[in-house]
Order: C-alpha cells, then sequence, then structure tokens
C-alpha cells in the first residue's frame, strides 16, 4: 500500500492525504482514477508507472482508458 501511495505522490503529483484516498479505492475496487490528461501524457505516465512498479518488483499496473 505504501508503494502505491508513493507512486501516486511521485507520478501524478497528489498530496498525501489525496494519495491514500486513491490507494484505498484501488485495494478497495481493483482500481481508480488517477488524473485526466491528453493521451500522449497519459501514455507516458502509464508507462512511466509500469517500469517503477517493475524495477522495484511490485505487481501494479497503469493502464489508460478513454472518457
Amino acid at each position: 500500500m505504501d508503494f502505491v501511495v508513493d507512486v501516486l505522490k511521485l507520478f501524478f503529483g497528489m498530496n498525501e492525504e489525496m494519495a491514500l484516498q486513491v490507494m484505498m479505492m484501488v485495494h478497495t475496487k481493483g482500481k481508480a482514477v488517477c488524473g485526466a490528461y491528453s493521451k500522449d501524457v497519459a501514455e507516458t505516465k502509464a508507462y512511466q508507472v509500469c517500469i517503477f512498479a517493475k524495477e522495484h518488483e511490485h505487481p501494479l499496473l497503469c493502464v489508460v482508458e478513454k472518457v
């Protein structure tokens, strides 16, 4: 859970309180919205998060969904 909070703060600029709320949504519902970005920015962030998680041996996934 701490890893997810750190990722949300690092890659999505969330403060501690918001990161904790989003992490709990991920924990209870399996996914959450981390932000709304242009396609290019969203894909870059998702890629960066997936690489970061893999490097730290965490099974966290980040995907882009069109809204």
